[in-house]
C-alpha cells in the first residue's frame, strides 16, 4: 500500500541481505518486497553518510529516522509565517465572539498562499498544546484528601406534601488509595459542607494532612492564584481537626483530577444504580449511597489486584491523624460595643449579655458556638455565657458594680445574714418584725436599707441598745430608732436605772403595763 512504512526489523535483514552479496530482486522475493521498495532502500544506503554495519547497530526508531526523515514542516515558509503570529491568534482567541475560522479567513486576507483551514487549525492547536503539558502527580499514603460537589443531584419525596427536594452530593477521595466517600446533604452552604467533611472524617477514621476543595463559597471567599482567601470558619474547622486548606486554582480541575474522575464513576456506579428507587427522606437516600459506595470501594479496581478499601486498610488508614475527642462547633464572629447597662447586644439571638462594668463604652470582640457566647476585650477573655435565644438578659452578679448587686441580691435572707454580721438586735428586728409578717418583703426593704447604713455609722454598742429598745417598745421604724441615736439622753437615762440598786419598793414598768 503507498505510503505505508516498511517495519525497520525487515530493513535491517535488507541490509544484511545486501551486505551479503544477494540481489535486488531476490531480497524482494525472499522478504516479500515491492522490487522497488527494496531499490529504493539501497540508494538511500548508498547515499547515507553512515555505513551498513553502523545503520545496523542503530535501535530501530533511530533507524527510522534516518531513512523516513521526510520535510518538517518548521522547513516550510508558510510555517515560519504563521509561527509569528501564533501569540496574536492566542491572544485574539481570548476575545469574545472571536473564531478560529474568524482568525483563518483574516489570515488568508494578508497570506493568500499560506495554509488551508485544517492545517491551520492543526498548528495552532498543536502549539497551545505545547504550551500546556499535563504533570504526573504522585501522592503520598494519608496525605491530601480531594473534596467536590457532583455537579448532577439526586431527589426524594417529602411525604406530606409530595414535593421533590433536590440534594446536593458532597464528594470526597484519598488519591493515594483513591478510596470514596459520598454524602447527601440540603445544601451547599458552609454548614452543610462542613457536616459533610466532619462525617467524612469521621468514616475515614483519621484526618489528612492536607484537604484540596474547590473554589465554592462555603470554603474560599475570593479565588486566587497565588494567596486564596479561606473563609473563616472553614479555617477553624481545619485548626480543629488539625489539616491545612489548599484549594485548587479556579477553572483548573486538574488539580484535584482523582475526584472529577470520582464523580464520573460515582455517576455510573451509584447514580445510575439507584435511578429508578424513590426515596422519601435524606436518611433514606444517605443509607441506599453509603451501601453503593461500600459496593464500589470493595471492587477490584482495573489493571490491579486490589480494591480500594483493601489498598486504604493496608497502607492509608494507619497514616492518617487522630481525630480530635470533641465534634467542631461552627464560631461566628462580630465587633460589639459594651452599653451604658454594661450588655452586649447580639443581633442574631435578639439577646443581651452582660461584661463587666469597668468595660462600659470599651469595643468587644464576640465569639459564638451553639452553645457558648464568649467576649474578649484587648484579647483577654472578660466574660462566658450559655448562649440562649430570644429577647432577654442574660447578666452575672459579679458584672454589675456593688450598688447594682445589692440591689438585685435584696431578699430577706439577705438583709438577715448581713445584720447578723453587724447587731443581733438589729437582726432579730428584721427576722421577727419585718419578714415575719404577712405584707409583702418589699415593703421594708428602704426600712432595712436605712438602718444598716444607720449602723454604719453609729457606735455600735449604741447601736445595739437602739434596737433593743425599739423591740421592747415594739415600734419598729427607722426614723424612732434613729431619734433614739440623736437623743443620748434617752439611751443614758435607762443605763441610769439599771444601775439603781434592787429593792422592793420599786414595782418597775412592768407593773403598769
Amino acid at each position: 500500500m503507498s505510503g505505508k512504512v516498511t517495519k525497520m526489523s525487515k530493513i535491517k535483514q535488507l541490509l544484511q541481505l545486501h551486505q551479503s552479496g544477494v540481489s535486488n530482486r531476490r531480497i524482494a522475493k525472499t522478504l516479500g518486497l515491492y522490487k522497488e521498495t527494496v531499490n529504493e532502500y539501497v540508494r538511500k544506503l548508498k547515499t547515507s553518510a553512515m555505513q551498513a554495519e553502523e545503520l545496523l547497530a542503530l535501535e530501530e526508531p533511530v533507524l527510522e529516522g534516518k531513512f523516513m526523515s521526510g520535510t518538517p514542516a518548521y522547513l516550510d515558509k508558510r510555517f515560519n509565517e504563521f509561527k509569528d503570529l501564533l501569540p496574536y491568534f492566542e491572544q485574539e482567541l481570548k476575545r469574545k465572539h472571536v473564531t478560529r475560522h474568524l482568525l483563518w479567513k483574516e489570515y488568508l486576507e494578508k497570506h493568500p498562499s499560506g495554509y488551508r483551514y485544517t492545517q491551520f487549525c492543526y498548528h495552532l492547536s498543536q502549539q497551545s498544546a505545547a504550551r500546556k503539558p499535563s504533570a504526573i502527580l504522585s501522592h503520598e499514603a494519608g496525605e491530601r484528601l480531594f473534596v467536590d460537589f457532583a455537579g448532577d443531584t439526586l431527589q426524594y419525596v417529602d411525604r406530606e406534601t409530595g414535593e421533590i427536594i433536590p440534594v446536593q452530593v458532597f464528594v470526597a477521595c484519598l488519591p493515594y488509595s483513591d478510596y470514596a466517600f459520598i454524602q447527601g446533604v440540603e445544601s451547599k452552604t458552609t454548614d452543610d459542607f462542613l457536616y459533610a467533611l466532619s462525617l467524612c472524617l469521621k468514616t475515614l477514621g483519621g484526618c489528612p494532612k492536607i484537604v484540596v476543595p474547590d473554589n465554592l463559597k462555603a470554603a474560599v471567599v475570593k479565588a486566587d492564584k497565588y494567596e486564596p482567601e479561606i473563609n473563616r470558619v472553614m479555617e477553624d474547622f481545619a485548626n480543629h481537626y488539625g489539616f491545612v486548606v489548599v484549594p485548587a486554582r479556579a477553572k483548573k480541575p486538574k488539580d484535584k483530577a482523582l475526584v472529577e474522575n470520582q464523580v464520573k464513576l460515582i455517576y455510573s456506579r451509584v447514580y445510575a444504580k439507584l435511578r429508578n428507587h424513590t426515596f422519601f427522606s435524606l436518611e433514606e437516600l444517605n443509607r441506599a449511597l453509603e451501601e453503593k459506595v461500600l459496593e464500589h470501594n470493595q471492587t477490584r479496581m482495573q489493571q490491579k489486584d486490589y480494591s480500594r478499601q483493601e489498598k486504604f486498610l493496608a497502607d492509608e488508614k494507619q497514616l492518617l491523624r487522630p481525630l480530635p475527642e470533641t465534634d467542631f462547633q461552627v464560631r461566628y464572629y462580630s465587633e460589639l460595643r459594651v452599653a451604658q447597662n454594661n450588655c452586649i447586644y447580639l443581633g442574631r439571638d435578639k439577646h443581651y449579655y452582660s461584661v463587666p462594668y469597668a468595660y462600659i463604652g470599651e469595643k468587644v470582640q464576640v465569639i459564638h458556638t451553639r452553645t457558648l457566647v464568649k467576649i474578649f476585650c484587648r484579647n483577654t477573655l472578660i466574660a462566658t455565657h450559655e448562649r440562649k435565644t430570644g429577647f432577654g438578659y442574660t447578666v452575672s452578679s459579679e458584672h454589675l458594680c456593688s450598688a447594682h448587686q445589692h440591689y438585685n441580691q435584696r431578699n430577706p435572707a439577705y438583709y438577715i445574714e448581713t445584720a447578723k454580721r453587724q447587731s443581733t438586735a438589729l437582726s432579730r428586728l428584721m427576722e421577727y418584725k419585718f419578714f415575719n409578717t404577712s405584707q409583702p418583703p418589699e415593703v421594708h426593704y428602704k426600712t432595712c436599707d436605712g438602718l444598716l447604713s444607720l449602723c454604719r455609722k453609729t457606735d455600735p454598742t449604741v447601736f445595739e441598745r437602739a434596737c433593743e429598745i425599739a423591740l421592747e417598745q415594739e415600734i419598729f421604724s427607722y426614723k424612732f430608732i434613729k431619734s433614739l441615736i440623736e437623743n443620748k439622753s434617752l439611751l443614758l437615762e435607762d443605763e441610769i436605772y439599771k444601775m439603781l440598786p434592787e429593792t422592793k419598793n420599786v414595782r418597775g414598768k412592768q407593773y403598769y403595763k
